[in-house]
């Protein structure tokens, strides 16, 4: 087997792009590629670890099956199971590089491991119904690695997601990012970690870790760094998913719940985000009666059952957050004094520079802008190139009359990557002192 389609040419399931005209001429299926292996690749990398093989090895023979399609679809057309002829060719690499590690079963692991189950929670029966790549994403947040390695490796293991837009995820620089992911995969190898059974000590963190993952791959699907939608429902869509899935087999998990409310009251939203145009509509402006109520009717009641029997978690109070603004019958009645506590109380539970953004905001709103400006200050030092904090200045600086904000505008705009996101700073700008 050589990883060849057979002269197939037709489009993978789900996709519309033509490989070949009628002509001869081949168009760029780049964009095909890519949109296969962001929906394949935890399906693949899964599959290659049930053979026994380390994840840095599987990680690698995966990487090459991306590249051999990229090579050999624009000429003999993309495979109709896209996913069976990744797995093909990876598995080739596997063998041809890893004869002498013969790949053991998960099903002789976990008899070799028959006393530790004894011992554990049985994490892997109660995932054993799970989708793959939620799987995977239990196998990468391992103990030994810090949860932002963890993080970094399983977006790029399992979602398949750049450095870049990974990077722009974690607010941090993409050499960061891919030195997290290089020292992850290293340490994974030195500790020789393999697909199995997960000790009991070891739930709560790696639960943290799928999380946390969960969470960001929503979050960079709900507004991309490029194309033509400002919403990837790929991303979002599977996030949603996988945490649907992680909350049937943990129901009682709080935080799971919280994170699956706090995704479908933002999902809820999407419709009114943009108009038919494409462009960016701001909270304040959006028509709620698009919102879909059915969605956001059910995060609450999930908010309302976790909340009540706790522990509260920061997921849960950004969930919380979020349906004070879903429940709000206009922008002008949100209640913004209680988003303001919610947010004191996350940034005591998770601080980071988003929590820190959306407090500055809350207080612009309860205190007045002179307030929200004093509270961004720190922020604004600390990520001078990060596009929502300077646009969240733009406004702060309009909204209290100062000079500047036209000039704040322009420069958010320059830093937006969404076309979406800079033509409605621009818009700004222009309108601004």
């Amino acid at each position: 087997m050589d990883g060849r389609c057979d002269d197939e040419r037709v489009s993978a399931p789900g996709c519309s792009a033509v490989v070949e005209d009628e002509g001869g001429v081949a168009e760029d299926i780049g964009k095909v590629v890519e949109e296969v292996w962001r929906r394949e690749a935890g399906h693949v990398l899964a599959a290659l670890l049930r053979r026994g093989d380390p994840l840095w090895d599987c990680e690698d023979a995966a990487q090459e099956a991306l590249v051999a399609a990229t090579q050999q679809w624009p000429a003999a057309g993309v495979p109709e199971n896209p996913r069976g002829w990744l797995i093909r060719v990876a598995s080739r690499r596997l063998v041809d590089d890893h004869r002498s590690r013969e790949a053991r079963r998960r099903r002789e692991i976990a008899d070799a491991h028959r006393g530790e189950q004894d011992r554990a929670v049985h994490w892997t029966d109660r995932v054993g119904d799970l989708d793959d790549s939620l799987q995977v994403l239990v196998l990468c947040a391992h103990p030994s690695l810090s949860e932002a390695s963890a993080v970094a490796l399983t977006l790029r293991a399992v979602a398949g997601l750049s450095t870049e837009r990974i990077a722009a995820g974690l607010l941090c620089p993409s050499p960061t990012v891919a030195q997290r992911i290089s020292r992850a995969k290293q340490t994974l190898r030195e500790r020789g970690a393999r697909f199995g059974p997960v000790p009991v000590a070891e739930l709560p963190r790696r639960l943290h870790a799928v999380r946390h993952t969960l969470h960001l791959i929503f979050t960079l699907g709900s507004t991309q760094l490029d194309g033509e939608a400002l919403v990837d429902r790929s991303l979002t869509g599977e996030a949603i998913r996988l945490t649907e899935r992680l909350h049937r087999a943990l129901p009682r998990d709080s935080e799971t719940t919280g994170l699956l409310a706090l995704m479908l009251l933002v999902d809820a939203r999407t419709p009114a985000r943009t108009t038919r145009d494409g462009d960016l509509v701001p909270l304040r402006q959006q028509d709620r009666r698009s919102w879909d109520r059915r969605a956001i009717d059910r995060a609450v009641r999930l908010l309302e059952g976790c909340l009540a029997v706790g522990p509260v978690g920061p997921f849960q109070l950004q969930a919380a957050i979020a349906a004070v603004h879903a429940t709000a019958a206009s922008f002008a009645e949100t209640d913004w004094p209680q988003i303001l506590e919610l947010y004191g109380m996350l940034r005591r539970l998770d601080p980071n520079p988003r929590v820190e953004l959306g407090a500055a905001i809350a207080t612009g709103e309860v205190h007045g802008p002179l307030a929200g400006l004093e509270a961004l200050a720190p922020l604004l030092r600390a990520h001078p190139d990060d596009h929502r904090v300077q646009a969240a200045h733009a406004h702060l600086l309009d909204a209290a009359g100062r000079p500047g904000a036209a000039m704040a505008y322009e420069r958010a705009a320059t830093l937006a990557r969404h076309p979406a996101e800079r033509s409605y700073l621009r818009t700004r700008a222009a309108a601004s002192p």
